[in-house]
C-alpha cells in the first residue's frame, strides 16, 4: 500500500501466537481509504507538475473534483467514524493513548476548515490567475504533509493498540460501522471505483 506497514502480528486469535486471525472489517476499511487519500494527495502536486511541464492550462474541474472528493468522504464520513466510535472505545480501554487520541482528535477539528481554505485557494487561482498559484501549492504541500503523518500515526499508534484491547464484540461494532460506508475510491471487494472521482 502507499502507506508502509507492518502488519503481520497485529491481529492474533486468544488460541495461541502463531494461529493468525483475519483482520477485522473496519481496519482493511479503514486502511483502503487511507491508501486512496494518500493517492490522491501524491496526485495532485503530480498533475500540477505534469501540466506545468507540458505549458497546458490548469484543469481546475480536475483538481477541483479532487479537493471535493477528500472533503466529502475522508474529512466527513472516515473522520467521524473514528472519532465517534474508534477513538472513544480506545480511550477507555486504553489511557495510555489520551495524548495521541487528543493530537489526532485536533487533526480531525482543523481537517474540514483546511480543506475549505484549499478549495477557497484553488477558486481564487481560477479566478485571479496566476498570482494566486504559488499560495494554492504551498497550503497543497501542508495539507498533504499533515494528513499523510496524521494516517501513519493512526496505522502504527492507533490500530496496534485497538488490535490488542478490543473485544470480538468491540471490533463486530466497529465493521458494521466502517463497512457501511460507500467511499468511491476505497471500494470493497465486488464494487467499482467511481471514475468521476478518479484521479
Amino acid at each position: 500500500g502507499l502507506i508502509q506497514r507492518n502488519t503481520s502480528c497485529l491481529f492474533r486469535s486468544d488460541a495461541g501466537a502463531m494461529s493468525p486471525t483475519p483482520m477485522p472489517l473496519a481496519v482493511r476499511v479503514i486502511r483502503a481509504e487511507h491508501d486512496a487519500l494518500a493517492a490522491m494527495l501524491k496526485t495532485l502536486p503530480l498533475l500540477l507538475q505534469a501540466q506545468r511541464r507540458a505549458d497546458v492550462a490548469p484543469d481546475f474541474g480536475a483538481l477541483r473534483a479532487m479537493l471535493f472528493y477528500v472533503d466529502e468522504f475522508p474529512e466527513r464520513l472516515h473522520h467521524k467514524k473514528e472519532s465517534e466510535l474508534l477513538f472513544a472505545k480506545l480511550r477507555a480501554l486504553a489511557p495510555e493513548l489520551r495524548e495521541t487520541l487528543d493530537d489526532l482528535e485536533v487533526d480531525h477539528a482543523q481537517g474540514e476548515r483546511a480543506i475549505r481554505e484549499l478549495q477557497h485557494s484553488l477558486l481564487a487561482w481560477e479566478q485571479m490567475g496566476e498570482a494566486r498559484r504559488q499560495k494554492f501549492e504551498q497550503q497543497l504541500r501542508a495539507y498533504s504533509a499533515r494528513y499523510l503523518r496524521h494516517m501513519k500515526r493512526e496505522e502504527t499508534e492507533v490500530l496496534p493498540h485497538a488490535a490488542r484491547v478490543f473485544s470480538a464484540e468491540d471490533w463486530v461494532e466497529l465493521d458494521e460501522a466502517f463497512g457501511s460506508h460507500q467511499d468511491p475510491l476505497a471500494p470493497r471487494a465486488g464494487q467499482p471505483v467511481d471514475e468521476a472521482y478518479a484521479p
